[in-house]
C-alpha cells in the first residue's frame, strides 16, 4: 500500500474518541478468550452460529463453503480479528448466511457491506477492508448462495431476502453482535457497496433510514427491474453472431476509437477519458464503408444501426423512458458483456425465476411486453427508485453515490437521473441536497473498480492510496458523519500499468454534480491542479 503512517492520524484521531471507552474496559487478550467462546455464548433470536475464532492478520483464509461461482475461496485477512460465521433463518423455507469479522482494534464503528449482480456471495473482500480500518464489518449472502437467480423460482421469501431483507437481517443481527462481543454498542453505522450492493445502500436509505449513519454507494442498479430489461435489450439489436447486424469483437477498437475522436476533447484534453459521458452524443455515421473502404475498420449501413441504436435509450412502447442510453467510452469491456450475441445472464434469470416463474421463457425473444410485466411486477419495490430521501435528512445521515463514467454494465446516465428525481420529488436544490447527498462522476472508471483514469478512490481494499478522506471515500463518509466534512471531491489514483505496486502515475480529484472535470488548458495534465470543477 502506498500511504505514509502520517495519513492514519485523522483514523487513529476520529477512533480515540468513539472508542475509548470500549479500550479502557476491554483489552485484546480479553477480547481473544471471548471470541474463542463467543460461538457456545451467543444468543441470537432464528440463528444457528457455526463457529467463533480469531483469526491472525496476514492469514490467507479458506472458505471452503465459498460457492465456487462466487471466486476464489479465500480471503487475505489484513488484520487480527474474531470471526463469527453464522445462519439467520428469515422464514420457514429461507435464511441467510453472514459474517461478521471483529477486529481487536475497534474504533466504535460498526459497518455492513453489499453484493453483486443476482449474487449469493458474502463480501469478504469488503468485510475484511473495513475490519482492517476498525470497523465491526458484517456481509451476507442475499439468502441464496452463488451467482445465479434459480434459487428465487418459486420461492419469493428468498425473492424477499433479495430485494431488501437479508442486509437489514444482518444489519440488525450484526449490530447485536456487536454490542456483545464489545460490551457496549456501536457510535456510527455505515455501508459500503457498489452495483447491486449500490443499491441495496439506496433500499436501505429509502426503506430503512435507521439502520446506517453513511450510505456510500457505488455504480446503484436502482431502476433494478428497468435495469435487467435494458440488460436484455441489446440482444434483439445485435442478433446472434452470425447476424448481418451483429458487430464482431474485432470492430468494437476501431468504435472506441472514434467515439474518443468526437468526445474526448470535451473536457479539453485529450487522454483517451471521458471525464463526463454525458456530453458525449455518439454516433457512428463516420465509420460506414464506403467504396474504397477498409473492412477491417468500417461497419456496414446495418452495423451502424446496431452501434446507434446501443448508444440510445430504451423506450416503452408509449414513447416513455425504460432506461437511459448506455453512455459512450464503455465499449471495449460490454461489447464482450452485453454486445457478444447472447442475452445477458442476469436478464435470463431474473425473468425466468422472479419475473415469469418459467423456466422455459426464451431470453432470445425479450420484448416490450417483457419489459412493462418486469416493471409491473417489482416484486418487493426492487425497483428502488423512490425519490423522498427525507428520513435520512431529518436524523442527518450522509449519502455519498458515485458512478464510473466508463461503465459496462450500468448506464452511468442513471446515476444523475436518479438525483434529479430526489432533487425534483422533495423539492430541493443541488446546494439543499449537498447537506445529506452528495453525487459524484469518476472520470476513466469502470464498473465498481479498474479503468483507464484515475479510478482507485477507496471504495475497496484494493482499491485505494490513502486514508485521507479527501482520497478514500469511505474516510470520507466518517469524516462527513463525524466531523461534518463534507467532500467537494473525490480524489482518483491511477496507478502506472494499471498495477498498484508499480506506483503512483497521477491523481486526480473528481467533481461534485452537478460540476464536471475540465482541465484549465495549460501545465501538466498529470497535476491535479490543472483541473478544475465547472458547470
Amino acid at each position: 500500500m502506498q500511504f505514509q503512517w502520517s495519513q492514519l492520524v485523522f483514523l487513529i484521531a476520529g477512533s480515540r474518541s468513539i472508542a475509548a471507552l470500549q479500550q479502557q474496559h476491554i483489552g485484546t487478550d480479553d477480547l481473544k478468550a471471548k471470541c474463542s467462546a463467543f460461538s457456545g455464548e451467543l444468543q441470537i433470536p432464528d440463528a444457528t452460529v457455526y463457529l467463533s475464532e480469531v483469526v491472525a492478520a496476514g492469514t490467507n483464509l479458506s472458505l471452503p463453503d465459498y460457492n465456487v461461482t462466487c471466486g476464489n475461496p479465500y480471503q487475505i485477512v489484513p488484520k487480527e480479528i474474531c470471526r463469527l460465521s453464522l445462519y439467520v433463518a428469515t422464514s420457514n423455507r429461507s435464511g441467510i448466511n453472514m459474517e461478521a469479522w471483529l477486529p481487536f482494534e475497534w474504533t466504535g464503528r460498526f459497518l455492513s457491506v453489499g453484493n453483486g449482480g443476482l449474487a449469493g456471495c458474502i463480501g469478504y473482500n469488503d468485510i475484511a477492508y473495513g475490519s482492517s480500518l476498525g470497523f465491526a464489518s458484517v456481509g451476507a449472502n442475499n439468502g441464496h448462495n452463488g451467482t445465479s437467480g434459480g434459487a428465487f423460482y418459486n420461492n419469493a421469501d428468498v425473492l424477499e431476502d433479495f430485494a431488501y431483507r437479508s442486509v437489514h437481517t444482518g444489519v440488525v443481527v450484526g449490530k447485536q453482535i456487536t454490542e456483545a462481543f464489545y460490551g457496549s454498542s456501536h457510535k456510527k453505522s455505515y455501508y459500503l457497496g457498489c452495483s447491486t450492493g449500490g443499491r441495496q445502500g439506496f433500499k436501505s436509505a429509502q426503506d430503512f433510514p435507521d439502520d446506517f449513519d453513511g450510505i456510500v454507494a457505488g455504480a446503484p442498479a436502482i431502476a433494478f427491474n428497468n435495469l435487467t430489461s435494458w440488460s436484455g435489450h441489446f440482444y434483439p439489436i445485435t442478433g446472434p453472431v452470425n447476424s448481418s447486424t451483429f458487430v464482431p469483437q474485432n470492430l468494437w477498437p476501431v468504435i472506441h476509437a472514434d467515439v474518443l475522436e468526437r468526445c474526448d476533447a470535451l473536457d479539453n484534453f485529450v487522454d483517451g477519458i471521458l471525464e463526463d459521458a454525458s456530453l458525449c452524443n455518439y454516433t457512428a455515421s463516420n465509420l460506414l464503408c464506403g467504396s474504397n473502404s477498409n473492412a477491417s475498420a468500417c461497419l456496414t449501413e446495418e452495423q451502424v444501426n446496431t452501434v446507434n441504436q446501443i448508444y440510445a435509450p430504451l423506450l416503452a412502447s408509449d414513447g416513455s423512458l425504460i432506461y437511459p442510453r448506455m453512455q459512450p467510452g464503455s465499449e471495449i469491456l460490454a461489447s464482450r458483456i452485453l454486445y457478444g450475441g447472447a442475452v445477458f445472464p442476469y436478464t435470463t434469470d431474473w425473468f425466468r425465476y422472479a419475473v415469469y416463474n418459467d423456466i422455459n421463457w426464451d431470453p432470445t425473444k425479450i420484448n416490450n411486453t417483457d419489459y412493462e410485466t418486469a416493471a409491473r411486477t417489482n416484486p418487493f419495490n426492487i425497483q428502488t427508485w423512490e425519490g423522498d430521501l427525507s428520513a435520512v435528512q431529518k436524523r442527518g445521515a450522509k449519502i455519498l453515490h458515485w458512478h464510473g463514467q466508463m461503465d459496462a454494465i450500468i448506464s452511468s446516465d442513471n446515476s444523475p437521473r436518479y438525483y434529479e428525481h430526489v432533487s425534483e420529488t422533495m423539492g430541493l436544490s443541488s446546494a439543499d441536497l449537498d447537506d445529506f447527498y452528495r453525487y459524484f462522476r469518476v472520470g476513466g472508471t469502470g464498473h465498481c473498480s479498474g479503468g483507464d483514469g484515475a479510478w482507485a478512490i477507496g471504495q475497496n481494499l484494493n482499491a485505494f492510496d490513502s486514508l485521507a478522506p479527501g482520497e478514500n471515500i469511505l474516510m470520507a463518509i466518517v469524516d462527513w458523519v463525524e466531523n461534518g466534512n463534507a467532500p467537494d471531491t473525490l480524489i482518483g489514483t491511477k496507478w502506472n500499468n494499471g498495477t498498484q505496486s508499480a506506483g503512483v502515475d497521477y491523481k486526480r480529484a473528481h467533481c461534485k454534480y452537478p460540476l464536471r472535470n475540465r482541465f484549465k488548458g495549460e501545465g501538466d495534465a498529470k497535476d491535479i491542479e490543472a483541473w478544475e470543477c465547472v458547470e
